[in-house]
């Protein structure tokens, strides 16, 4: 493993003097949790993924973490570590949803534990009478039925305790992983290509731990694309000319790369925007095949367009109408789960904030009017997922499709 200091022992040791049928996961008690971890050492490959596939049904359930996962971290912070390990990648992108859960939550801005930190305080803090009292006053604020029947249905799911209880798991989570910042960044160096990859993407979502992993992202950041990203994310202004060549790179894949990292660190000029525009438009074919290691890009699932489009709408006014121009191009073009990031960006960009309700067309601008006539053209395969109908509520727009088809004056398909 290059010189990496090599895992002594069984990386499983201990595994068992936890109290597992005492905790709890998504389905109840862990007590099938350290059966699952060892199963990701079998040399048969059903094997693990069966037991890769629980994992992430149980101590990770759709991006919900439970009183059980940090206790997993550990042991899978060993094995991704040790080269007896099949598919150590692996463990290290478990590692990466049980520290941060959906990336697209923190990314373009990357992440904040501090303001996180302060957040899981502030709840744990509150009077849960008065946060019943502020919903059902929200409840009331509906501006139309539809959407008080959607709020009276969040009032009666709702349950401040286990809200507590899910950000405080959530919170030690992220610190269970982070202790393990030290012995993961090592595997920047490993041999394998994959191993590396994942490495440089997790490490991106600890900021605080920059200093121990800032260099090795940038010495990383020569092969890694990844790596580039992260120094982005981790970094302040001053690692903008070390990442800055990588913009006119042969790679389309590291250009795009150095442009998300530098508009993060506050360097967005002409030159980024420009390539920002151009993926947000149509992304590198390198987003199927992955970099030079053949490690698919993992932000945001590969989600290029979305990425670059997010990236754009966080630059606010820096943005001209060419590259908007540019994401309403790239949204024409997306369709089913693809189009929800793009959308997001593209609404955020052209109306700012989340506005109820829109005016009339007549008072849009171009680009609004642009944007509202994309949104009605999209197929019904699209229009059959709720998350897509969701970001056209957060802004005002109508969520049926023929309704917003007549807003904003699309021809009917009879």
């Amino acid at each position: 493993m290059n010189g990496i200091e090599q895992v002594s022992g069984d990386p499983l040791a201990g595994l068992d003097d936890i109290d597992w049928a005492g905790l709890q996961h998504a389905y109840g008690s862990a007590e099938d949790v350290p059966g699952q971890l060892r199963a990701l050492r079998s040399p048969d490959e059903k094997v693990r993924e069966k037991a890769r596939w629980e994992l992430y049904g149980n101590i990770f359930h759709q991006g919900s973490r439970y009183e059980a996962t940090p206790h997993a971290v550990p042991f899978l912070i060993r094995m991704a570590r040790d080269p007896g390990t099949p598919e150590r990648e692996d463990c290290v992108m478990l590692l990466s949803a049980i520290a941060i859960g959906y990336d697209e939550a923190w990314l373009p801005r990357g992440a904040d534990p501090g303001r996180w930190r302060e957040e899981v305080e502030r709840l744990q803090a509150v009077d849960p009478e008065q946060v019943r009292r502020d919903l059902e006053a929200w409840v009331q604020e509906a501006a139309d039925e539809n959407e008080r029947r959607s709020r009276e249905f969040r009032l009666t799911i709702h349950d401040h305790e286990a809200n507590v209880r899910a950000a405080v798991w959530e919170l030690a989570c992220y610190d269970a992983v982070r202790a393990g910042v030290p012995e993961l960044t090592g595997l920047l160096e490993d041999e394998d290509p994959r191993v590396r990859a994942t490495t440089a993407y997790l490490l991106g979502f600890f900021p605080e731990e920059a200093p121990r992993t800032l260099p090795g992202l940038l010495r990383a950041a020569r092969t890694d694309p990844h790596a580039i990203v992260s120094a982005g994310l981790v970094g302040d202004a001053s690692c903008a000319e070390r990442l800055r060549p990588y913009l006119g790179d042969e790679d389309p894949l590291r250009r795009c790369a150095a442009a998300l990292a530098l508009a993060r660190l506050g360097a967005a000029d002409e030159a980024v925007i420009g390539e920002l525009a151009a993926v947000a438009a149509e992304p590198p074919g390198a987003q199927d095949d992955g970099d030079e290691s053949g490690a698919p890009f993992l932000f945001m699932e590969g989600d290029l367009r979305g990425y670059a489009a997010a990236t754009l709408a966080a630059l606010d006014g820096e943005v001209g109408a060419r590259a908007a121009e540019a994401m309403i191009e790239g949204l024409a073009r997306t369709s089913q789960t693809g189009s929800f990031n793009t959308a997001a960006a593209v609404l955020q960009l052209v109306f700012g904030e989340p506005r109820q309700p829109l005016p009339p067309l007549e008072e849009l601008t171009d680009l609004q009017r642009k944007a509202v006539r994309t949104l009605a053209e999209m197929g019904p395969e699209t229009w059959r997922w709720g998350n897509f109908m969701g970001i056209l509520r957060a802004w005002g727009l109508p969520s049926d499709r023929a309704e917003l088809r007549a807003y904003a004056r699309v021809p009917s398909e009879d």
